[in-house]
C-alpha cells in the first residue's frame, strides 16, 4: 500500500537560485519541479495552484504551451484559426490585422503567460500618445493623435486574442479583466436612433441611391455591407419579399418581407441602377458593386446639418420602431433576425413570414417624434 503524502504540492527555495521553486506530482504520479520565476511567496503559491488546477482538470500540458509562447505567435494562430473567412467576414479578418500589427510592436515578444494588467495599461497609454502616421509617395507623414476609439478598438481586439487563449487553456485568466481603460471615450458605440422628421431631412440631403438605402435598411433591418450592397436585382416586388443567401449570422439567412416605402425604395433603385446587374453598381467598376457608404453618408449628413452617426445605426432605427409598433416582446430577437431562429421555426417558415408582415404592418415610424421623447437625440 502507497504511502499517503502530506501534501499535494509545496515551495521551496535553492541555494543557487532567488526564486521560488515548486514540487508536485502529475497525474501519472511522476514528481515535477519547476521554477516559479518568481521571488514572491503568495505569487509563487498563485502559480503552484494553478498548476495543480491545469494537473486535476487534464490541461497541463497546454499550459506549459502556453508558457512557451509569445504574444506574436499567439496573435499569428489566433488570426489564421478564428478570424478567417467563413468564421469571421473579410472585413474583420482585415481590421484584426491591421489591429494585431500595433499589438505585436507593443509586447509582441512577450511570453503569453506574462502579459499583466499594467503591461497593457501602459500599452494603452503610450498609443493614445502616439501620433496616426500615413505613408503617401512622399514619405511617412503624421497626422493628429490617435483617436482614444481607435485605442480602444484595439483593446478590444486583444481581450478578446486572450479570452480564445483562455478558453484553449493556454491562459488561466484574461489579464484585461483587470486593466482600466486611461481615458474615457465619450458616446462609444451607444446606438442613435433617427427620428422621423431627421430621416426625412438627411433624405432631402442625399443622393438618390443613398435616400434608398436608407429607407430600405430602416424598413427591413438589412446589414447594409453584408446583405443590402452586394444584392442584386433579383427581387420579388410583386410579392413584396427578398431572399437573403448570405448574412452575417445563420438565422440572417432567411425571407424579408417589405413594406410599400421598401417596395417603393428598390422599384426606384432598380431603374437607377441601369443596365448593371447589381442594385447598387460601382461607378469606378461596371462589374462590381459599391462597397463603402461612408464617404458620401458623412458629407450628407454635413449637408444636411446633422450630427454625425454611424449609418449602422439605421439598423437601430428600425429596431426602435419595430418595438414601439408594439411587437417589443420575446419574438422581436426572431423578428429581427439576430438570433437563431432555425429550431424555433424548423417547421413553420410560412408562419414565421406571416409573422414578419404582420409586425411591419404596426411598425412605428414616428415613435421617436412623440412630445417629451429623448431617444432621438444624437449619441
Amino acid at each position: 500500500m502507497a504511502r499517503p503524502r502530506k501534501n499535494d504540492g509545496r515551495l521551496f527555495r535553492k541555494e543557487e537560485s532567488k526564486f521560488w521553486w515548486m514540487d508536485y506530482r502529475d497525474r501519472e504520479g511522476k514528481r515535477q519541479r519547476e521554477s516559479t520565476n518568481t521571488d514572491d511567496w503568495d505569487e509563487a503559491q498563485r502559480r503552484l495552484r494553478e498548476r495543480l488546477q491545469a494537473r486535476d482538470s487534464n490541461t497541463l500540458p497546454l499550459l506549459r504551451k502556453g508558457e512557451q509562447l509569445n504574444f506574436a505567435q499567439w496573435s499569428e494562430y489566433f488570426l489564421e484559426a478564428f478570424a478567417k473567412p467563413p468564421i469571421r467576414a473579410a472585413k474583420t479578418h482585415l481590421s484584426y490585422s491591421r489591429v494585431a500589427k500595433h499589438l505585436n510592436a507593443g509586447f509582441g515578444e512577450c511570453l503569453l503567460v506574462n502579459l499583466t494588467a499594467e503591461t497593457i495599461e501602459t500599452f494603452l497609454r503610450r498609443r493614445l500618445e502616439q501620433r496616426v502616421v500615413i505613408v503617401r509617395s512622399t514619405g511617412k507623414v503624421a497626422k493628429g493623435l490617435v483617436k482614444p476609439s481607435t485605442v480602444h478598438q484595439e483593446f478590444r481586439v486583444l481581450r478578446r486574442m486572450l479570452n480564445v487563449a483562455v478558453r484553449k487553456k493556454m491562459l488561466v485568466a484574461n489579464p484585461c479583466s483587470g486593466v482600466e481603460f486611461p481615458v474615457r471615450v465619450k458616446g462609444l458605440f451607444r446606438p442613435h436612433y433617427m427620428k422621423w422628421s431627421e430621416q426625412e431631412t438627411i433624405e432631402r440631403a442625399a443622393p438618390q441611391y443613398l435616400r434608398n438605402v436608407i429607407r430600405i435598411v430602416v424598413e427591413t433591418g438589412l446589414r447594409v455591407y453584408k446583405e443590402l450592397a452586394p444584392m442584386k436585382k433579383r427581387v420579388d416586388l410583386d410579392n413584396a419579399m427578398i431572399w437573403i443567401p448570405d448574412s452575417k449570422t445563420e438565422s440572417g439567412v432567411a425571407e424579408v418581407p417589405l413594406t410599400e416605402i421598401a417596395v417603393e425604395a428598390f422599384r426606384d433603385q432598380i431603374e437607377a441602377a441601369g443596365p448593371s446587374p447589381f442594385l447598387f453598381p460601382n461607378a469606378d467598376n461596371p462589374t462590381g458593386y459599391q462597397a463603402s457608404f461612408k464617404k458620401v453618408w458623412a458629407t450628407t449628413l454635413r449637408k444636411a446639418g446633422v450630427p454625425y452617426f454611424r449609418i449602422y445605426d439605421l439598423r437601430s432605427t428600425y429596431a426602435t420602431r419595430l418595438s414601439a409598433g408594439g411587437v417589443a416582446d420575446e419574438w422581436v430577437t426572431q423578428l429581427l433576425r439576430q438570433g437563431d431562429a432555425k429550431e424555433v421555426f424548423k417547421k413553420y417558415s410560412q408562419m414565421k413570414l406571416q409573422m414578419k408582415r404582420e409586425a411591419l404592418a404596426k411598425l412605428n415610424r414616428r415613435a421617436n417624434d412623440k412630445p417629451g421623447s429623448d431617444t432621438g437625440k444624437a449619441a
